[in-house]
């Protein structure tokens, strides 16, 4: 088993535990601590969903760092099992939802809306520009968007690029709505 840990809130230090797996690569932790510099420390109140949760680590970093509600999808059923184990470990937070699904599925059909999402599709797969069609209707009007590509990102349907990072191969971005 692989492992990361959580950087800041209430979960701190725990570790994280998933199996090796096509495609995944948990968010390293100077970029989640990039990433939550950018956002603010805290996410009270907010929303997050998490499409590809591989890790986990970008989700239950959010849940420890206060927010209200945190979907994360996976379909690798050796990937979802760590998920929930990682869960329980955590004390089942009720704040956590983990379903078995398909994020295009998902992301067609939900009625949810969110204040951040957490895009960390597999690199080389034409993921990127099949979600960006679905973001719409699953964010907020001032929704944030995470992405994580193995090339730069300018926008996403309204969403532009506000922050950028660079670690190893893997670019990291911060997109917010233009406002009018």
């Amino acid at each position: 088993m692989n492992s990361v840990r959580i950087i800041g809130g209430r979960y701190r230090r725990r570790v994280l535990k998933f199996p090796d797996s096509e495609g995944l690569r948990p968010t390293p932790d100077r970029v989640r601590e990039t990433l939550f510099n950018w956002l603010g420390q805290e996410l009270d109140g907010w929303h997050c969903l998490d499409p590809f949760a591989g890790s986990g680590a970008l989700g239950f970093e959010a849940a420890s760092r206060g927010a209200a509600r945190v979907v994360m999808i996976e379909q690798a059923p050796k990937v979802l099992a760590a998920l929930r184990e990682n869960h329980e470990m955590l004390h089942k937070p009720p704040e956590v939802e983990i379903i078995r699904g398909d994020a295009l599925q998902y992301l067609a059909s939900s009625t949810a809306k969110f204040d951040l999402i957490f895009l960390d599709p597999p690199y080389k797969k034409g993921w990127i520009p099949r979600l960006e069609a679905l973001l719409p209707g699953v964010l907020n009007e001032d929704a944030a968007i995470y992405v994580e590509a193995e090339h730069e990102i300018e926008s996403l349907g309204d969403w532009r690029t506000e922050r950028h990072g660079k670690a190893g191969e893997v670019h990291f971005h911060l997109l917010r709505r233009l406002t009018a």
